[in-house]
């Protein structure tokens, strides 16, 4: 899992970690205050920030004694780029379905459905 789109996504993943990243989105945090709502170790809140940090979406800084955790923002263009291609080609695809079904006749009833139980009553 080399790129790092698929290690975004693999990070995001987990519901653990998406939380985090949702805690994030509102403000900078230390560990102590990421690990706040969660009942497993520190030692396991910096496990999840190290994989998210692997993958780009939070950095960690020094501001004198704290470290606060950072998300990094821009992470999120990349994944919307994706995203957004697939979105755009679905669309495309709907458009032309639309498009058969409007050419097709408005009196064509569809058959009915056959007879369960074998043999017709």
């Amino acid at each position: 899992m080399a790129d790092r789109l698929s290690r975004v996504f693999a990070a995001l993943a987990d519901p653990t970690r998406r939380d985090m990243v949702a805690r994030l989105a509102a403000g900078d945090a230390t560990v102590n205050e990421l690990a706040g709502p969660y009942q497993v170790t520190l030692q396991a809140v910096s496990k999840h920030l190290k994989v998210l940090e692997d993958a780009g979406l939070v950095s960690r800084t020094r501001d004198a004694q704290r470290r606060p955790v950072h998300l990094e923002a821009e992470v999120f263009d990349l994944m919307t780029k994706w995203l957004e291609r697939y979105r755009r080609e679905a669309e495309e695809r709907y458009r032309r379905l639309d498009d058969v079904l409007r050419s097709m006749p408005d009196d064509v009833h569809p058959a009915p459905p056959p007879h369960e139980g074998g043999a017709p009553t």
